[in-house]
This record gives C-alpha cells, structure tokens and sequence, in this order.
C-alpha cells in the first residue's frame, strides 16, 4: 500500500497510545494520528478518512482536519509570516505552508493573500506552494462543451478582465464587458463556458446562457412583472449592476426583452415603470 503525502487517505488504526492512535501507512510504516484530532469512540481495527502531511521534524502524521488546499490543488493563502527563507501560508493546519523565494512571483508580504498552487518537492519531498501557477495548468487541449458548468477561482485582473483557474486545471477568462458584480481575487464561484476557441483557450461567463435567449427571459421577466403586483421599477435607463443583481442578464438582454413584451403589447412602459398591459 502507499499513501499520498498532501492529500486525503483511509488508513487503518492500528495501534492506540496515551497521545493518539497510530495508523497503518503501508511502506511509509505506521502514522501518528494526534490525540487532538482522534473521532470519538475510534478503535483499533476503524478506517479513519486523514490528510497526511509533514510535522515540524519532517515526520508524518495524520489529521482529520480539512486544509485549505491540498497537494495539486491551486487556492488563494495568506501570508502568516516571512523568514530569510521564504514566505509560509495559512492553511488551515498547524505546520504553515512554505513558498520559498524561488517560487514568488514577487516577494510576498505578511498579511496579503496570494493565488498559489500546492505541490511535492521532488528533492526534499516537502510540501510547497508557488506562486508561479502557470507552469501548473494543464496545457491539454479542454473538452468543455458550450454552456458546461465549472467551478473556478478568481486569480488575477488583466485588461480584458479577469483570468480564472477552472476545475484546478485549466486557465479560463471573463471578460469585464460581460461582468455584472463585483469580483476580487481568490473567490471561488460557479460559471459557464462561454466558448472553447481553436487554440484551447476557454472564454468564460458567470450568468447561465440559457437565460441570455431573448425569448427565455422575456417570459421570466413578465413572470416577475406578474408576481410583484403588475408593477416594476425598472426601465431601459435602470444600472447594469441593479439588473444583474435582480435578473442575473447583461442590461442588453434586459432591453430586448423590454422590447419583445412591449411589441406583443405586454406590458407598457410608464416613465420609470414598467407594468402590466391591461
């Protein structure tokens, strides 16, 4: 049997002393698990679910804790604190994530978050993080149909808008023109693949696109018209943001679908109102 350093494993208890139970790493030979972060009721012979990582002494031991990132995954870290070595991360556990100074993109500052991708050190078989995440998306040709729903962290802001990693694989872009609420660096959200291009680069959207068809929304839009009395206060000058927020639609959709219903005489358009033809 071998195990997975930085990752979750089932290990088996095999022996229980008075500061925790050892588990059976197979190769690695037998794992402390701490007193600490021993289930209730565990006994010799239980499978137990366990993050296997490296302790102070480069020893390892086991925790049924949840890191905020594990070994091939990309997440956004904070600084805890900065030696002549390098910086070192929370992540959730009680050893500090170390980036050394080779892997920053610039040099990191106590207290700042930063986008970072967790790996195995081939020499010291440490676990590292770097900053210098490019080199860990995958450079395989994406298989994302159009429309397909994909978890993704926000990196970094670029001039067309905002460069996210999608599934902790692929780099994937949202373009500011089609961003409709606030986004930062290191939210976790859902969006959409708006389109895979020729060269594999993947063109993303935050609103689903079955509701950008004109026709779809129209019918969502006088149904909300309906459900709040006949009445909205909205109309073709309403802010984008107010929009996306009530409709997640780009205001554009939002005024053809004004359009659609007032051209089927639906509803009129009353000022700064929007009601129910009679």
């Amino acid at each position: 049997m071998s195990i997975e350093l930085g990752k979750f494993n089932r290990l088996e208890v095999v022996k229980e002393v008075d500061f925790g139970m050892y588990l059976d790493g197979g190769d690695e030979g037998e794992i402390l698990l701490p007193a600490r972060y021993v289930p209730e009721g565990c006994q010799i012979g239980d499978i137990l679910n366990v993050f296997l990582y490296l302790d102070n002494e480069e020893r390892l031991i086991a925790t049924t804790l949840t890191p905020l990132v594990q070994v091939g995954q990309f997440a956004c870290l904070e600084v805890a604190w900065v030696n002549e070595f390098g910086a070192f991360l929370d992540w959730g556990l009680m050893k500090d994530l170390f980036v050394p100074f080779r892997e920053q993109k610039m040099k990191m500052v106590k207290g700042r978050k930063y986008v970072v991708h967790a790996h195995v050190d081939e020499e010291s078989y440490r676990i590292m993080a770097s900053a210098k995440v490019e080199r860990y998306l995958s450079k395989e040709m994406p298989d994302y149909k159009q429309g397909e729903e994909v978890d993704i962290l926000i990196w970094q802001k670029t001039d067309l808008g905002f460069k996210a990693i999608i599934d902790n694989k692929f780099s994937g872009l949202l373009y500011d023109s089609e961003i409709f609420q606030h986004l930062e660096t290191g939210m976790q959200l859902k969006a959409y693949v708006k389109q895979v291009r020729e060269d594999g680069k993947i063109d993303l959207i935050l609103q689903k696109p079955g509701i950008e068809k004109i026709g779809d929304f129209s019918m969502v839009l006088l149904q909300y018209i309906k459900d709040n009395g006949g009445k909205i206060g909205f109309n073709d000058k309403s802010p984008a943001e107010l929009i996306y927020d009530t409709f997640e639609v780009s205001k554009k959709t939002f005024k053809k679908a004004v359009g659609d219903l007032y051209k089927k005489h639906l509803i009129v358009l009353d000022g700064e109102f929007i009601r129910l033809a009679e």
